[in-house]
């Protein structure tokens, strides 16, 4: 069993920054990665980021630029940097884990355990 709790989400202008972070605990050996997900009202679930315990990290193609992940192994703790926030990316955050193949990574079926979710609203 792996428990996620997010923290970090929070209102902001257009062009400015938040950091996400997202706490694992639990049994490591039934996680692979720690990944970050949105959803906006209405839409369905979208991958954003993840971050494989063995390095490799993934960005969707929307955030490249803008947004960075990092994985702290001995804090069981991911990181996703914000930048240049557009509106766009209003949406709840969640962060998911589990035993995940990297070449599908951006599934959301894949990702046995998810957190409650951290609201993020970027206002014009």
């Amino acid at each position: 069993q792996v428990h996620l709790v997010e923290s970090g989400g929070g209102s902001v202008q257009a062009g400015g920054s938040l950091r996400l972070s997202c706490v694992a605990s639990g049994n490591r050996d039934s996680r692979n990665c720690l990944a970050w997900f949105r959803q906006a009202s209405g839409k369905e679930r979208e991958a954003v980021a993840i971050a494989f315990t063995g390095g490799s990290t993934y960005l969707a193609d929307s955030v490249k630029g803008r947004f960075t992940i990092s994985l702290d192994n001995d804090k069981n703790t991911v990181y996703l940097q914000m930048d240049r926030l557009a509106t766009e990316d209003t949406a709840m955050y969640y962060c998911g884990s589990g035993v995940v193949p990297a070449r599908n990574w951006r599934l959301p079926q894949n990702y046995r355990y998810w957190g409650q979710g951290t609201q993020v609203t970027v206002s014009s």
